[in-house]
């Protein structure tokens, strides 16, 4: 796998590093650390190194002053730079040679595929939990943005070289499915019987009313006479499975899948929230008090103190969260864990960090990664309800409006701590004005224009032993550049738990190809020049195709 940035990186470091030693006798002294970095402003160079000013103190000298001693001793030779600069107080600034943009073209064709994946993660074992809907309803225009963006950070952190989990969290115990179990056994009553009441607390679902009645088709008024706990089983028994089912066939549609679906109700039944409380107790951790278990959070950053278990004996739902991060982390052997939630779960992010602290574990191993909520508009205007239900907007309404291409686009074209409006007019648009059309389009432009080439004689499948070194104009080189971002990129989405940094440069990568195809003749020029060219427009197609696979955005070849 070739990653051009860092590969360049590491030899402007070696450069420095043998500059120091070539300079030994005029810097008397211990080499400082010092970093490469990739300039805001290009005018400074490609790359740019602070050694001088990281070696002031050591060497007792001027920064600019080391900066030169140390150009003086630079040896470009062998490398992809062709000259270095100082600039400001000392800074070395290192410009790229032609041979760079030759060889990243080059490495691009090679890699197909594979172009863009790096080992930065090194292979450690990380999860993502995300969306984890109550199986108990529908899914919301909420799950919709935590599934973009939950599947696309997955999608990243693979391609960064970790070993990915994707999982959801079934809600199949607890509060919840008491609520739920109370509103189907009120729903089933109510088909046989008047004046049956509806819990106020109860789910007010149209959905609710149709397991009622499924079930009432199975076994007519049989669980009539039945007592209400084997009622509420019954009922339970035969809607959770098929709304889990559900959730899971409405999220592969979304085009996600799940390595694993875990219950919270196998934590109850394996022991484990009894066995996390049993070691809070001995750790010191919990006490009693008007007749519940009290957890003591504010020792370990919280900011008051949460109830364990209920005076009725009924573990609390964190208390089954705090055994559901001990199965990740000390059971499966996690080294990070990853959980994607909405932004008003802010309060709970340093009770949980600070739990897994408290039963003799790493918080700071459990990353929190909190969305905003997206607002929807039409015509200018805010929406909020379904024009077929007049209900609230479902997942399942929003991708009955809109293409799934465009849903998993928008939801992670900001990152996730952003508010943003989401233009249902805007993502069926067919123009540049709709980024995903904008990059799709791009894409099969690229296609139709090699499928041009291809009838001119361009010989395609070996257009990667073309002399690339042509490729010298301002637009070529700027776009080759930015194709030789993509695994950087990559790593930084990785690494700042934001996805939306592939999705924004896929966007920026379609408008640099636009750029050099209206500047830059494809046809109409020498041979060798047209076949250069025709491997960079291929070169381009396929990180723009990968950069859409890895979104699981569709690539079209027409449009």
């Amino acid at each position: 796998m070739h990653n051009p940035i860092d590969q360049a990186k590491q030899q402007a470091a070696d450069v420095i590093r043998r500059a120091f030693a070539a300079a030994a006798d005029k810097l008397n002294g211990e080499p400082p650390a010092f970093v490469i970095e990739v300039p805001a402003d290009n005018a400074h160079g490609d790359f740019a190194c602070n050694a001088a000013l990281a070696g002031a103190k050591a060497f007792r000298m001027p920064p600019r002053k080391i900066a030169e001693i140390l150009a003086e001793s630079a040896d470009l030779q062998g490398t992809v730079f062709s000259r270095l600069e100082i600039a400001g107080p000392g800074f070395i600034n290192f410009f790229l040679g032609d041979g760079f943009c030759a060889d990243v073209v080059r490495a691009i064709l090679e890699d197909g595929e594979s172009y863009g994946r790096t080992d930065f993660g090194g292979g450690q074992k990380y999860m993502v939990e995300f969306v984890s809907a109550n199986p108990t309803g529908p899914m919301h225009l909420g799950n919709a943005r935590g599934g973009a963006l939950g599947d696309c950070l997955a999608s990243v952190l693979d391609a960064a070289g970790y070993d990915v989990t994707r999982e959801f969290y079934v809600n199949d115990a607890g509060n919840q499915i008491a609520k739920f179990a109370k509103s189907l056994e009120a729903r089933y009553l109510q088909l046989y019987q008047e004046g049956i009441e509806f819990p106020e607390d109860g789910y007010q679902g149209e959905d609710i009313i149709q397991r009622a009645k499924e079930f009432a088709a199975i076994h007519g008024d049989a669980y009539l006479t039945a007592d209400s706990e084997s009622r509420r089983k019954a009922l339970v028994d035969y809607a959770l499975p098929l709304n889990i089912e559900g959730l899971e066939r409405d999220l592969h549609t979304y085009r996600i899948d799940y390595d694993v679906w875990f219950r919270e109700s196998s934590l109850y039944a394996d022991g484990l929230v009894d066995k996390v409380i049993g070691m809070l107790r001995d750790r010191g951790a919990i006490y009693e008090q008007d007749g519940a278990v009290w957890y003591k959070a504010t020792d370990f950053g919280g900011e008051k103190d949460e109830v364990l278990v209920r005076a009725n004996g009924i573990p609390t739902y964190f208390a089954a969260d705090i055994a559901y991060h001990y199965n990740k982390f000390a059971i499966r052997g996690f080294d990070r864990v990853i959980n994607v939630w909405g932004a008003d779960h802010h309060g709970h992010v340093a009770r949980l960090k600070g739990a897994m602290d408290a039963i003799g574990l790493d918080g700071s191993k459990l990353d929190i990664v909190l969305m905003q909520l997206v607002r929807l508009v039409r015509d200018g205007e805010p929406v909020r309800m379904s024009k077929r239900t007049g209900k609230a907007i479902t997942l399942t309404d929003l991708l009955e409006e809109i293409p799934i291409d465009a849903a998993r686009f928008y939801f992670n074209l900001r990152e996730p701590k952003s508010q943003f409006e989401f233009d249902l007019d805007l993502a069926v648009k067919q123009s540049s004005e709709n980024p995903v059309y904008y990059v799709q389009y791009a894409h099969a432009r690229i296609c139709s224009i090699l499928k041009v080439l291809a009838e001119d004689g361009v010989d395609l499948a070996n257009v990667k032993n073309a002399d690339f070194s042509l490729l010298t104009e301002a637009d070529e080189v700027a776009l080759i550049k930015f194709l030789a971002k993509l695994p950087a990129e990559i790593n930084a989405a990785a690494r700042e738990y934001d996805p939306a940094r592939i999705t924004r440069y896929t966007v920026d990568l379609a408008g640099m190809f636009h750029r050099f195809y209206t500047s830059c003749r494809v046809r109409g020029c020498t041979l060798e020049l047209c076949t250069a060219r025709a491997g960079l427009c291929l070169a381009t197609r396929q990180v723009i195709k990968n950069c859409l696979t890895l979104l699981k955005i569709n690539a079209p070849e027409t449009m």
